[in-house]
């Protein structure tokens, strides 16, 4: 958890998994299924 907590935690603190999705859901709203993915996760 702490190696990907460093690599993205100040987007998703709650998301340590869903890294990529999470930055290009935030970065994009293009990616219609990353914003779904990252709210089920």
């Amino acid at each position: 958890m702490a190696h990907k907590k460093g690599v993205g935690s100040s987007r998703n603190g709650r998301d340590s998994n869903p890294q990529y999705l999470g930055v290009k859901k935030y970065g994009g709203e293009r990616v219609l299924a990353g914003n779904i993915i990252v709210r089920q996760r």
